[in-house]
């Protein structure tokens, strides 16, 4: 069985063929109806502490965890104790907007701008809650006061022209957004120029401003969205169609573009993005969120996409990107939370539905995300990314022949024939891998590379396995240097090339490869364990029970501990459990610290 099982996997999450969650991370949003429901999420009720310091050290703690709810609650919990803290009246005020605790982050930024009048954020605050309340004349105010960064200069010259717009004068309106000068910022400036000529009613105006955004960026959901509703809206049924049609052949299968196609060819309306100006502020925040996404910045991104939702907390794309970020730092209940604020009328809604299933996978609360994803089949049968979903979890599970099953009735339902299907073949190819069914397998790998020539995460998995199993080694060799050639970054590749070296018996390409991919992952279990081995063979024994050492602190796969555990004690031993032979360096080897 290749080693390679593990690599590919966690190189793609296992929410990864779930094609409607592919396109969160854009720089635009979406407003759709809100909803309640029965929350799925459980988290446990935070105890606070009786003293001002088992507080702050409780909220500090949640701060470096990420953990937005109960850092809100400490940091206010302790400034209860001392009020006049300009310290805490900033953290408390932060934490509770990141946690979406509106009223009581509103509170603190009164308080903090009362002690520092040029806190840009508090302003910003202040800003949107008066933007909400209709007072524009307010809002400018607040939002004049904030702009002392790059990304405060942007934020508070569109939010600017949303106010203006929201008075009516959109001439005014206009100037701001031509404020913005940069040609970095050109996209931004035309897409909300465009917006605003819109509620004007000058639709000649938007449609061109509109298509000049839409020139720049075509493959980004929002933007195609709005631009194909605007040519719609216009009686250009044809260009609407066509845009839509031709972000689907980047990202088929997406809801929104599914919902949006299907409306069109029923001669049904399509509704404008933004319909007033408050919509058009909240569509900026998130703009600014989703790029905050992007570029990293979590704290940011939370706080942008918490305002948006507060304007707008329809705004489905919104709440998904949201829910997106709780996952990726690990804050699942909050995650859940977001996902079941998406409207029930959003196309996005059966993508939610979907993904907090998977949460409560990564929760531990196994039995409950398997009968949430069953409830969502059986509700929709021929719902090909609900399947996809329950067959990624039967493969994080390791049920590799109920998730072969699963993935074959999802390309049952999609007919297998796009580019996107490459995700379902490489993943059933993985699962009959893992079943010990090579040629399924096989066929699979062959059939994702037809999909998608040169994948490289296919190209690593195949080109290996063939290396595992001694056939096809001059094609195999060069589908991993070609999935280097593609990925030179990425240390699981790059490993695997040397450990197919190291089949092969050629210790010296395996080190040198090797060594480049622990530079590259330092801290995965394999990488170490595999350098140990190379080691070993070249004569480096000390290096080689380091490197086996680190991989046992790495947290390995419970089935791979035993093996290492064993070659720290023996060392490397051949088939026959006797010492394997290693090549005796003709010099003392020197050791990574020069010694």
């Amino acid at each position: 069985m290749p080693i390679l099982k593990h690599k590919a996997v966690r190189a793609l999450k296992n929410r990864a063929a779930i094609g409607a969650m592919a396109a969160v991370a854009v720089i635009f949003t979406t407003a759709l109806g809100a909803s309640a429901r029965e929350s799925r999420s459980n988290a446990a009720p935070i105890e606070v502490s009786a003293s001002l310091s088992g507080n702050y050290l409780a909220a500090l703690v949640a701060g470096a965890q990420r953990d937005t709810r109960a850092a809100s609650t400490f940091f206010r919990e302790a400034l209860r104790a001392d009020p006049r803290n300009p310290v805490l009246i900033e953290r408390a005020f932060v934490a509770s907007l990141a946690n979406g605790d509106m009223g009581p982050a509103f509170d603190l930024a009164e308080r903090l701008v009362r002690q520092d009048a040029k806190n840009g954020l508090a302003h910003l605050a202040l800003g949107v809650r008066a933007i909400r309340a209709r007072n524009f004349g307010t809002a400018r105010t607040h939002l004049g006061k904030g702009g002392n960064t790059r990304r405060g200069d942007i934020t508070a010259i569109l939010l600017t022209a949303w106010t203006w717009a929201g008075a009516g004068d959109f001439t005014k309106a206009l100037e701001a957004t031509d404020r913005l000068s940069d040609k970095s910022f050109a996209l931004f400036r035309d897409y909300h120029a465009a917006l605003i000529n819109d509620l004007a009613k000058r639709p000649q105006e938007a449609a061109r401003r509109m298509r000049a955004a839409y020139e720049q960026e075509k493959s980004t959901l929002r933007l195609v969205d709005a631009f194909a509703r605007m040519e719609a809206r216009q009686g250009r049924r044809d260009s609407a169609l066509a845009a839509y049609r031709a972000f689907d052949d980047l990202l088929p299968r997406h809801p929104v573009i599914v919902d949006a196609i299907t409306r069109i060819e029923a001669n049904q309306p399509l509704e404008p993005l933004v319909r007033s100006a408050i919509a058009g502020a909240g569509e900026v925040l998130y703009g600014l969120g989703a790029a905050g996404v992007r570029q990293g910045d979590e704290l940011a991104a939370i706080i942008y996409l918490r305002l948006a939702l507060h304007l707008a907390p329809d705004h489905a794309l919104a709440a998904v990107s949201l829910g997106d970020l709780y996952e990726r730092i690990k804050q699942g209940e909050r995650a859940i939370d977001v996902y079941e604020s998406i409207p029930k009328e959003s196309p996005l809604r059966a993508s939610g539905d979907l993904q907090i299933g998977l949460v409560l996978e990564t929760l531990e609360r196994k039995d409950e995300a398997q009968q949430h994803l069953e409830a969502i089949i059986k509700a929709a049968p021929n719902d090909p990314d609900a399947l996809l979903a329950l067959a990624n979890l039967q493969r994080s599970r390791k049920l590799f022949t109920e998730a072969a099953k699963t993935y074959t009735s999802a390309l049952a339902l999609t007919k297998g024939a796009s580019r996107s299907d490459w995700t379902t073949y490489y993943f059933r190819g993985v699962s009959h891998e893992r079943s010990k069914n090579w040629p399924a397998a096989e066929a699979d790998f062959q059939k994702a590379l037809e999909l998608y020539p040169e994948q490289p995460l296919v190209l690593n998995y195949l080109g290996y396995s063939w290396v595992d199993q001694g056939i096809n080694l001059d094609a195999a060799f060069k589908m991993l240097r070609r999935a280097v050639d593609l990925r030179p970054e990425d240390g699981y590749i790059v490993d695997s090339l040397g450990w197919a070296f190291y089949r092969l018996g050629r210790y010296e390409d395996a080190l040198r490869e090797l060594e480049r991919a622990i530079e590259l992952k330092p801290s995965d279990p394999v990488i170490n364990d595999h350098l140990g081995d190379v080691y070993w063979k070249v004569g480096r024994q000390l290096e080689a029970r380091f490197q086996w050492n680190h991989a046992r602190d790495l947290n390995p796969e419970p089935e791979d501990l035993p093996k290492i555990l064993r070659k720290i004690e023996v060392g490397l031993e051949d088939e026959k459990g006797k010492p394997a032979a290693g090549i005796a360096p003709a010099d003392p080897a020197p050791t990574k610290d020069g010694g």
